[in-house]
């Protein structure tokens, strides 16, 4: 932004605002009592690209993020407003709140802001175009401590900061490209994070053939690889060339320009090419870690993502705990890459993704980017965290649970079926309930239903089945389908 007198203006702002978010986050933890308010932001600043993907879906995943209004019975002084396109149903609201502990007055203290506005566009750009709900936010802060809780940082968030005069909880725009593929793998490498094979930098076809020679004339034995785009989100850039037959150039040229005009448009941003591991057994791990105001690194939890779509590389949901035989390095990998985004200036919460190889018992573990936000493992593991509190025992690859025990789940943001369109979230709550699938706040098991204003754009719906191990989150998660009908 040198150069540009408004901008560095504007940046200068932000830093001065971000001063006061350690005491603002600081009030947010449980035993603290100081009233302040957070103010949730599903922005979902994407891509054009993966915004269309989402579509008419976008203000339903907005609605994932209501696993936050759990936190409320930990902090009893704690105000929340949510901001989204669309509002939830009072009857989605009441059921967040039978959930919690009896007498708790969580539904009383959190607040919803509905845009109404449906185009394909964050919420935070949504919201800089209605000075008058700004106007609402900031009167009902009414000079609290308060932070901005957001699923990203962009340019807009950190605009829509300003207006509100609160700090963010998240890296400086700034840092953004941090977490692109290509900066992500050399981050990576200098924190001493094994990588797959690969090649960053890439802006074309041909920067991309001559990777994949590369590739190839290290490692003839090499079967696929994956070209990915810098900025994309859930595997959405991602697409597989498959090698195992030995293509020849043309043929090589065909495949990489059967991905369309549109996929090399946005390559000419940025891209990489990474070998795609191979073994007996591969797995899709993550850890999830957030970084404090004062630089602390807490890792949160490690994940087995399970991936769908064309070319299995779309998040369709997670189980957690990671398998133990390589959770504990998940986590000194996380810490490590936490460290050093810390010293960058990174803030808040971040993922890490892997791939897992297991070949005649031995596990290989290789980092595949960093995403430098929230995602898809952020509001399962909230529910756990504030239905079922406990910690995360790093070392052991467990939740132990403060009533006693460790907890497990699963989760899946795709629960889908065409005879569940229109179907209100009513209907499926109280057959869940009826089922006895809901989650009993006095056991710390059972199911919580996420994102159901879903069911009237295309029947669907997250779930996320908390049990005493994996293998009862299952047979939770097992038994919705059937107790809906399907």
């Amino acid at each position: 932004m040198q150069g540009n007198p408004e901008a560095e203006e504007r940046l200068q702002g932000f830093d001065r605002l971000q001063a006061s978010l350690n005491r603002a986050v600081a009030l947010n933890r449980p035993g603290q009592t100081w009233p302040h308010v957070v103010v949730v932001l599903p922005s979902l600043s994407l891509g054009e690209a993966v915004l269309a993907h989402y579509g008419p879906r976008l203000p339903a995943l907005e609605h994932r993020y209501l696993a936050a209004f759990f936190l409320l019975h930990r902090i009893p002084n704690a105000e929340m407003i949510f901001v989204g396109t669309l509002a939830p149903a009072p009857e989605v609201l009441d059921y967040c709140a039978s959930l919690l502990p009896e007498g708790s007055d969580a539904r009383a203290r959190f607040h919803c802001v509905a845009l109404g506005d449906t185009s394909l566009r964050g919420v935070a750009e949504k919201l800089l175009d209605r000075p008058d709900l700004i106007a609402t936010i900031r009167d009902r802060i009414g000079g609290r401590p308060a932070f901005l809780e957001p699923w990203n940082v962009t340019e807009a968030e950190a605009r829509l900061a300003l207006e509100l005069g609160v700090p963010v909880n998240g890296s400086a725009p700034a840092l953004w490209p941090l977490g692109f593929k290509g900066a992500g793998r050399r981050l990576l490498r200098e924190a001493g994070v094994p990588l797959p094979a690969g090649r960053e930098g890439l802006i074309g076809v041909e920067d991309t053939l001559d990777a994949i020679r590369a590739l190839r004339a290290e490692d003839p034995a090499l079967v696929r690889v994956i070209v990915k785009h810098d900025d994309s989100a859930a595997g959405d850039g991602n697409r597989v060339v498959d090698l195992s037959d030995d293509p020849d150039e043309a043929a090589l040229r065909d495949r990489l320009g059967a991905f369309g005009p549109a996929y090399w448009e946005e390559m000419a941003k940025g891209g990489v090419v990474e070998e795609m591991v191979a073994g007996d057994r591969f797995t899709s791990p993550s850890v999830q870690v957030d970084i404090l105001p004062d630089g602390t690194v807490e890792v949160l939890a490690t994940h087995e993502q399970v991936l769908g779509g064309e070319d299995g590389q779309v998040y369709v949901g997670c189980r957690f705990p990671a398998e133990p035989a390589y959770a504990p390095e998940l986590a000194d990998h996380g810490r490590r890459v936490g460290e050093a985004l810390a010293k960058a200036g990174a803030l808040g919460r971040f993922a890490l993704d892997f791939a897992a190889v297991g070949t005649r018992g031995a596990w290989r573990v290789v980092a595949l980017e960093i995403n430098l936000r929230k995602g898809g493992t952020t509001h399962p593991y909230a529910c756990l965290r504030n239905l079922a509190p406990g910690r995360y025992d790093a070392e052991a690859g467990v939740w132990r649970a403060d009533s006693g025990g460790v907890r497990a789940y699963v989760a899946n943001d795709n629960l889908v079926d065409p005879a569940w369109v229109g179907r209100p979230p009513s209907e499926v709550i109280g057959r869940v309930r009826a089922a006895g699938l809901q989650f009993d706040p006095a056991q710390g098991t059972g199911v919580v239903l996420l994102m159901l204003s879903g069911l009237s754009i295309d029947g669907r719906f997250a779930a996320v089945a908390i049990g005493r191990d994996g293998t009862e989150a299952q047979a939770l998660m097992d038994a919705l389908p059937p107790a809906l009908g399907a």
